[in-house]
């Protein structure tokens, strides 16, 4: 009995993906994992996160912060780490910035992965002779991957400071052995600081990004694919369209405890979202976001975002959001973060513990270190 109900929960599984594996070569957008956002402290702050970001997630953010950080004596690590329908689903991060040319500009690299691991292959279970047999059965993975290359520069202004940068993206998706593709795009962003107030823009995609898939099935396959009645994909191009995030971020000083709070607008160019202002070919999706910290020791973070209509099944339409919130410690040159928010959105309402941490490795100190630990 625990053996036929492995067998169905594989044959669902694997149903499912065959389904998405469908739904994503004809579905509107594409590299949406790209939209979830990333590190703790940004993702309890609602994504609110583009005129703010000050470490080294600026990569995803809005790389021309890069340039901002104070990097002068060695380099800036982040990671990540979240789970999502019960550990189903992971998505994980790591990168590092580094500065030059007197900490005026700086490089940085960013690596995504999106991906869920051993999920069962069922097509090849039943035998010649209808026979079923599990040892066919062979694990994969199905995970989309982006790497950004970053680059940022500060440029001097009279009254306040101005940075510029863009990266260079590269996104691999891959479905077991079945489907794989690969997209290049760019994009820019600016910020801009002066007194309290901190300004910035990300354009992402302004060149469009491609995704070129290719699809290998064997005929075996192909067979069992047609028998339950699922279409066989064929080569197929994604195009993700331009978007644009115009942000405004202040922050007030009361003694001991600072506040931050900032307001995001991103406007998609992919025709009609499910969004608080949603037209034609244009949709505007607002999000705020609040961090509060005691001598920049302890953080406490909220926001909304994916603000979105519904209705219920009466057909009466209401709105609905989605709330997160946070917390972070900063331990001298380490700061760990959490978040309690849905990675994907609202609709699942499956919220996740997400954790990630920025590490600034200053190699001054780490050389005075290790001398005084040989003097000893």
């Amino acid at each position: 009995m625990q053996q036929l109900d492995n067998f169905k929960k594989s044959i669902l599984v694997f149903s499912l993906l065959i389904l998405s594996l469908q739904w994503s070569f004809s579905q509107k957008y594409s590299n949406e994992f790209l939209s979830i956002g990333l590190s703790a402290r940004a993702q309890a702050m609602g994504n609110s996160f583009v005129a703010s970001v000050d470490d080294v997630t600026a990569g995803f953010w809005n790389p021309a912060a890069l340039a901002s950080i104070d990097m002068t004596n060695g380099i800036q690590i982040g990671a990540q780490h979240a789970e999502w329908f019960g550990g189903i689903g992971k998505y994980d991060y790591i990168g590092f910035a580094m500065p030059f040319d007197n900490n005026k500009r700086a490089l940085g690299l960013s690596m995504i992965r999106f991906g869920i691991d051993d999920i069962p292959n069922t097509l090849s279970l039943y035998e010649d002779d209808g026979s079923v047999n599990y040892d066919n059965i062979k694990p994969f993975s199905a995970a989309d991957y982006a790497f950004l290359f970053s680059y940022a520069q500060k440029v001097h202004t009279d009254g306040g400071e101005l940075f510029l940068g863009g990266n260079v993206k590269v996104v691999h998706r891959s479905i077991g052995p079945f489907a794989k593709s690969w997209g290049f795009g760019l994009d820019a962003s600016v910020k801009y600081h002066i007194g309290k107030w901190k300004f910035g823009a990300l354009l992402k995609d302004i060149s469009n990004t491609f995704n070129a898939w290719t699809f290998n099935f064997t005929e075996d396959e192909k067979v069992v694919l047609d028998l339950t009645d699922n279409t066989i994909p064929i080569k197929s191009l994604e195009v993700t369209r331009p978007q644009i995030t115009l942000a405004a971020a202040r922050k007030f000083d009361f003694g001991k405890v600072g506040l931050t709070a900032e307001l995001d607008m991103t406007m998609f160019m992919d025709g009609k979202r499910n969004t608080l202002i949603s037209s034609y070919p244009f949709s505007f999706d607002p999000t705020i976001g609040f961090e509060a910290d005691y001598k920049k020791f302890v953080f406490l973070r909220a926001g909304i975002n994916n603000v979105q209509e519904d209705s219920d099944l009466g057909g009466e339409r209401f709105w609905t959001m989605q709330p997160n919130m946070g917390v972070g410690l900063k331990l001298y040159k380490l700061r760990l973060d959490y978040a309690f928010t849905d990675i994907g959105d609202n609709a699942n309402g499956t919220y996740s513990h997400v954790i990630s941490m920025v590490l600034d490795l200053d190699f001054k100190y780490l050389k005075k270190v290790g001398q005084k630990q040989k003097s000893n």
